[in-house]
């Protein structure tokens, strides 16, 4: 027969859980915001722009967060880190296409 659990503790365990659900909507809707910065600056599909934006974190070792901040909050600041800003060049030219023009900058 199962035990009953202490109703504390699934409480507590419960608010832990939605306190990281919270946090996982709101990183979600930041790389979402990012993904679409990504689409306007270099002309990708929505896949590519993810994948630029995880190619952007691992050439940075920077959490994919903490880019997709950077990248949101670089239209109204006018500044990307500079490991980033080449990190994101770098991926953005390699998705080009022969004859294509070059990343707007």
């Amino acid at each position: 027969m199962l035990q009953s659990e202490d109703p504390v503790r699934r409480m507590i365990d419960l608010q832990e859980e939605v306190e990281q659900l919270k946090h996982a909507v709101v990183s979600h809707a930041v790389v979402d915001q990012a993904i679409g910065v990504v689409i306007a600056y270099g002309g990708l599909s929505p896949d590519s722009a993810w994948d630029v934006l995880k190619t952007v974190s691992q050439h940075t070792n920077t959490k994919l967060r903490e880019v997709a901040e950077h990248i949101v909050q670089w239209p109204r600041c006018q500044w990307l880190p500079p490991e980033i800003r080449h990190a994101l060049n770098t991926a953005l030219e390699s998705r080009q296409r022969p004859g294509e023009g070059a990343v707007v900058g």
